[in-house]
Order: structure tokens, then sequence, then C-alpha cells
């Protein structure tokens, strides 16, 4: 491609290429700080390419292609290029990762111990795990959570985190503003924009995590706490993970280790700051 650019993530190096420059710029921001992949050798390649070649110029268009495709996937206008860079690295990871159980999770961390928080999309998790992470926690991942079933523990994957409609002014208020990546509105999803994580979660990337608790984060209702069992948490998590039958009695021995030993709940919140007094309440009681 003529331009590329290559970036390490926790344990996960990428290297993506362009047809055009204005999205491997906007990554090359976005990623400051971040390190390349160890000797220089990615595991996954993502690949923007026009859909014929007069579209990088008429109309630009980018489809996302790599390692591992999606035939039917469409493509995005150029105006969404760094979207579909981040796009297609979520792609490389769901359907090329074998060394992990993915959960589709936010993930932070304190004291070596790791807070996990999976649920549909709108459920609040990411602006959640944000918010963390700017108030004495450490960010491990904000997409997917990397459980290492021969280990156990959790590995950082501290992408930059994708922040939707209310949520950019949320964030926009806490952080520096070069912290934050371009504004890409009229997405299918509507408004979004990328959040760097702190200075501390990209230096501590290579360290992991032990599960301690898992919650199921909803937005919307007056604050509550529902303590799950573990069947309903077991089932919950093999529908957020993307390649729990892929890896087949690893996934099941990996998945069946953390929900027996995690304490698992739902929790309702009607604003960000109900929820973080709900976390640290909970996660106080879980220390205990």
């Amino acid at each position: 491609m003529r331009h590329a650019f290559s970036v390490r993530i926790g344990p996960v190096g990428f290297r993506v290429g362009s047809a055009w420059p204005q999205p491997i710029a906007a990554m090359r921001r976005l990623y400051a700080g971040y390190p390349p992949p160890r000797d220089g050798i990615a595991d996954f390649t993502v690949r923007l390419e026009p859909t014929r070649p007069w579209r990088r110029w008429l109309r630009p268009s980018a489809m996302v292609r790599g390692d591992f495709t999606l035939p039917d996937a469409a493509p995005l206008p150029l105006a969404q290029g760094l979207l579909a860079a981040e796009m297609g690295m979520n792609l490389q990871m769901a359907l090329g990762a074998r060394r992990w159980l993915l959960l589709h999770a936010s993930c932070v961390e304190r004291d070596g111990r790791a807070l996990l928080m999976s649920g549909h999309s709108g459920a609040g998790k990411s602006t959640l795990s944000a918010l963390l992470g700017e108030r004495g926690w450490r960010l491990l991942g904000d997409e997917f959570a990397l459980l290492d079933p021969a280990s156990g523990v959790i590995h950082p994957f501290p992408r930059p985190v994708s922040l939707k409609n209310e949520a950019i002014a949320v964030m926009a208020a806490e952080v520096a503003a070069d912290r934050l990546g371009p504004l890409i509105p009229g997405t299918p999803k509507g408004d979004i924009r990328h959040l760097r994580p702190a200075a501390d979660a990209l230096a501590r990337m290579d360290e992991p995590a032990t599960p301690a608790m898992l919650l199921f984060p909803r937005f919307g209702a007056s604050a509550d706490v529902r303590p799950m069992g573990a069947i309903e948490t077991f089932v919950r998590l093999t529908q957020a993970s993307t390649n729990y039958v892929v890896l087949g009695e690893a996934g099941f021995a990996a998945l069946t280790g953390l929900v027996r030993g995690v304490p698992a709940m739902a929790i309702d919140y009607p604003d960000t700051a109900a929820a973080i007094d709900l976390v640290e309440r909970l996660w106080a009681e879980t220390a205990r």
C-alpha cells in the first residue's frame, strides 16, 4: 500500500495500509505514544482500498480488507477512513485471534485486579470505562477483553475508546483535547470520536491483571444492583465472545473458570455519576 502505519496494542501488532494518506495521518495522531510491533512484525494486516480504481479520486470510498475479510461488507466514505481502519482492526481480532478467549467487554484495573463490563451496544460500558480510566483506574481495553486460557489473567488491549454521541461531550470535559481523535459524524451509530487512553495505560500495556468482578451495566434506569447466577452469566458471555466456539474445549474451560471464580452483577444507572458510585461501592465490597 502507498501509505502504512504499524502499531502494537498490548500483545498484538497491526499493520494498516491505505490507498490514501488521510486515514494513516489520523491514525498516527490518535496512536501517538504507542509502540511499534515487536521485531517490526505485525500479527494482523488491514488494508483500506478503493472499490474500483477510479474511486480513489471520484467519490472516494474505502473498502476494508486484510488477513480476514467480510465479503458482503459495504465500503465507507473516505471521510470515515479512521473508523474504517478501526473496524478493520476489530475484524482481524474477532476472526483471527486464537491465543485468548475474546470477550466483547470493557475492562479496567486497580491493584492488579480487573473489572470487566459487558453488555449490548448503548449500555454505556465504553463511557464508564473511559471515566474510570481518568479516576485512578487503568484502562485495559474497551472493545475486547483478552482472557488467557492457560493462566486466567486478562491481557491489556488498550485501544482508543470509541465514544458515541452524548459521551463525546462528557469525555471532552474530562481530558486534554490532544487525546481526542477527529469527530466522525453520520456513521450508522451516530457521531463517533476516539479517545486515546491515559499514558499509564500505554506504559503498562504488558502488565496483565487477575479478573475480580464482572458487571453487566444498563444505562437509563434507576440505580439498582442484581446478583447474577453462574448459568445466566455463562450464557451472556458466550454471546459476548467472538471466538468461544472456535476455541472449543479451551474456550469452555476458560469461560467456566472465569464464571466460577468471579462475582457477577447486573447494574442499572441513571447517569455516569451514579454508575461510578455503584462501581466503587461494589468494588470495595468485593475486596473485603
